[in-house]
């Protein structure tokens, strides 16, 4: 405009766009340690120009919108490896804890009970008749089948633990999930155009604790709005409406499955919180037991199938010494125990003569046979506990390397949307300076206008 008050106008628009300026910038400091929280810029525009004949005559600028200053991109890639830095993390809690209870260093395993039951039928075979000596037998006996006991007792109980650890995480999931529903709601019903900046910034930290819980996918809506999908494609978050995540009972196994909408999903969640507690209880802890059920069962049916060929101090015949597995082998160690409490009922001969070692010495040999798929008890054993060891260490570095990469992308996210100080620090001095630029325009119009106004209201010479 080439008015004075057209003018007016133009530096009255530039206070208000500085002092949103200075606002804007007033709240990024005030929000620097806030957690969640995106820096924000002001957008501002040239105002389209005014035409009179041939001239053009700017006029002036438009503060537009308060915006975040996020990279969307880099936002959803922090969540993608959050879900897999929380995963490994929550798989490597219960399963360092199953690697405590075969640690051979502190004498929790089964090594020393393993090696010490087959070395008593050993020293047995050298004096058969000796009844200490056939104590001892029983007593190893007795030891070695108390520490399988016990050790499948620990597993038990890691399962059980990571069980209940799922019923919360799912409730936190839920909770998640209707915040975030909640959030949408509101994002899309402000519209488009709107200052959402506080919305999306809560949202999107919900998010990022959402990535940690369980794998998600997120598609934009075009309202505003986001849709969350858990692994296999089912909803979770749909526009304002929240999609509740259960937990049954497994009527085989008896561990807690994960459903949604009547569906079982717990194969497929393989990432965050959730995905770890699964994969450590179905994969890890489940093959660690299975295996001592194997080797519990079948190190059992081989000395009992050499114990029953030979005669105790009695005469007798065809008793074992361990009592039976249980069919399928499921829940053998946890079952194991010494079926008989006499010392004299240990067999250790061959043909019933009180002084023949013959069965003692193939009892003792058995610690070289091939009796457990294929292998002796011992490197079975040391191959089933040095497995789970390298599963534990490929995962722990997995997991510190994969820790450097999230703090990097966080990193990266901070240069981009957090706070600097010193950059907002130079910031208000050039608003300020704008501002009291502007003001100064407007002190001058208004003291033009004021003269033009009294020129006009002069008496005319006649």
């Amino acid at each position: 405009m080439s008015s004075l008050f057209g003018g007016l106008s133009i530096a009255l628009n530039a206070l208000r766009t500085a002092q949103g300026e200075l606002n804007t910038t007033s709240n990024n400091i005030a929000n620097q340690n806030t957690p969640g929280y995106t820096r924000e810029r002001a957008v501002v525009s040239e105002q389209p120009a005014i035409q009179l004949g041939n001239l053009e005559f700017g006029d002036g600028v438009d503060l537009q919108r308060i915006e975040s200053v996020r990279d969307s991109v880099l936002e959803y890639r922090i969540g993608e490896e959050t879900q897999q830095q929380s995963q490994l993390e929550a798989y490597l809690g219960p399963m360092q804890q199953a690697e405590a209870i075969f640690n051979e260093a502190q004498g929790t395993g089964l090594q020393s009970a393993l090696t010490a039951f087959f070395n008593s039928f050993t020293a047995l075979s050298a004096d058969p008749t000796n009844a200490a000596l056939r104590q001892g037998v029983l007593s190893s006996a007795q030891q070695l089948a108390s520490g399988f006991n016990s050790a499948a007792r620990n597993l038990s109980s890691i399962r059980t633990s990571i069980d209940q650890s799922v019923q919360s995480t799912v409730s936190d999931i839920n909770n998640l999930t209707q915040q975030i529903a909640t959030l949408n709601a509101k994002i899309g019903q402000a519209g488009a155009g709107a200052d959402t900046n506080v919305l999306q910034d809560q949202r999107m930290s919900l998010i990022q604790q959402l990535s940690g819980e369980i794998n998600i996918s997120i598609t934009d809506a075009t309202d505003g709005t986001l849709t969350l999908t858990s692994a296999n494609g089912t909803a979770l978050v749909v526009g304002q409406q929240s999609m509740a995540l259960t937990v049954q009972t497994d009527p085989t196994r008896g561990t807690q499955h994960v459903f949604m909408q009547n569906q079982d999903i717990t194969s497929a969640v393989t990432a965050g919180k959730l995905g770890g507690l699964i994969q450590a209880r179905d994969s890890g802890i489940a093959a660690m037991s299975n295996q001592l059920d194997q080797l519990a069962a079948d190190l059992s049916n081989a000395v009992n199938a050499a114990h029953k060929s030979g005669y105790d101090q009695n005469g007798n015949t065809n008793q074992n010494l361990f009592l039976d597995p249980p069919a399928g082998v499921n829940g053998a160690a946890l079952q194991m125990a010494v079926a008989i409490t006499d010392p004299a009922q240990v067999a250790a001969s061959s043909d019933g003569t009180p002084g023949d070692n013959r069965n003692a010495v193939a009892l003792a040999k058995l610690q070289s046979q091939p009796i457990v798929n294929l292998k002796n008890p011992l490197d079975f054993y040391a191959t089933a506990v040095s497995q789970m060891g390298m599963e534990i260490s490929s995962a722990s570095a997995e997991h510190d390397a994969q820790n450097l990469v999230l703090q990097q992308l966080q990193q990266q996210r901070s240069s981009i949307s957090g706070v600097s100080l010193d950059e907002e620090a130079a910031n208000l001095i050039k608003f300020q300076r704008a501002y009291e630029a502007a003001a100064q325009v407007v002190n001058i119009l208004n003291s033009l206008t004021a003269v033009t106004i009294n020129l006009g209201g002069g008496t005319a010479v006649s």
